[in-house]
């Protein structure tokens, strides 16, 4: 206890790997004294509920995306180092939180992408029927030294569209209707107000055929025919046009 009383420190030992914030030790101290000891009493204030406006957003989209004909897929947030990197063309940017002891290779590190997981569905679902439209709306988690536990999750929205063709006018509409649904207009001229494309150089997709994403004036995404070889490196025989773009800038 402080010498003000207003404080108390207190050591987690290391088998206590759950204690990450106060709040668990608070939860620790109600379950030693008694949950069914604590006062009851009507909260001082009143408030009326509401729906978190991110994950309301998330839902909206989802409703978007599924009237457009593509189907929803919910992968996992762990991945295997290569499949974050080596496997899409990219480098290792030191952005990906690695797990200290992965139980297999497969959940090495969180990933900074929806990329590795939708082109791993595909990659079990190639024999489907053409075309394979596929979205999924969910987080990625990326290192942040201004967060207490080192990380941040952010919010990801990608599709990706599977034929014969590549099929990329079909994911270039796909981003025209979520910018009408989000109320955004195409940019005119120079102008930073709305959303446009502009060129990229990212080695996941392929070259001359993927653009930045930017609305505003700042880049939330990418668009793009992905690579022949990350196709091959995912035992995807067919060409695949994808988007991935940033949730929260639209909140």
């Amino acid at each position: 206890v402080s010498d003000e009383s207003t404080s108390i420190k207190v050591h987690v030992p290391p088998f206590r790997s759950d204690v990450l914030h106060a709040a668990d030790v608070m939860e620790d101290v109600a379950i030693a004294y008694g949950f069914n000891n604590l006062p009851c009493s009507p909260p001082s204030t009143n408030h009326i509920a509401a729906q978190n406006p991110l994950n309301k957003l998330s839902d909206l989209l989802r409703h978007e995306l599924a009237f457009a004909g593509y189907s929803e897929v919910l992968t996992l947030i762990l991945c295997s180092h290569d499949e974050n990197y080596r496997l899409l063309n990219r480098p290792d940017d030191s952005q990906a939180v690695v797990l200290a002891n992965p139980k297999t290779v497969e959940f090495q590190v969180a990933r900074t992408s929806l990329m590795p997981g939708m082109l791993k569905t595909l990659g079990q679902n190639r024999k489907s029927a053409l075309p394979i439209k596929l979205f999924e709306v969910s987080d990625v988690v990326m290192l942040d030294s201004t967060k207490d536990v080192g990380a941040t999750n952010r919010r990801r929205l990608s599709a990706l569209h599977c034929a014969l063709s590549s099929g990329f006018e079909h994911i270039h509409g796909l981003l025209d209707r979520l910018m009408e649904v989000l109320r955004i207009a195409p940019a005119s001229g120079e102008s930073t107000e709305g959303y446009k494309i502009v060129p990229s150089s990212d080695p996941a997709f392929f070259t001359g055929r993927q653009a930045h994403v930017v609305v505003n004036g700042s880049p939330v995404g990418i668009i793009g025919i992905v690579h022949p070889e990350v196709l091959k490196n995912f035992d995807i025989p067919y060409p695949v046009s994808l988007l991935e773009i940033d949730v929260e800038p639209f909140l």
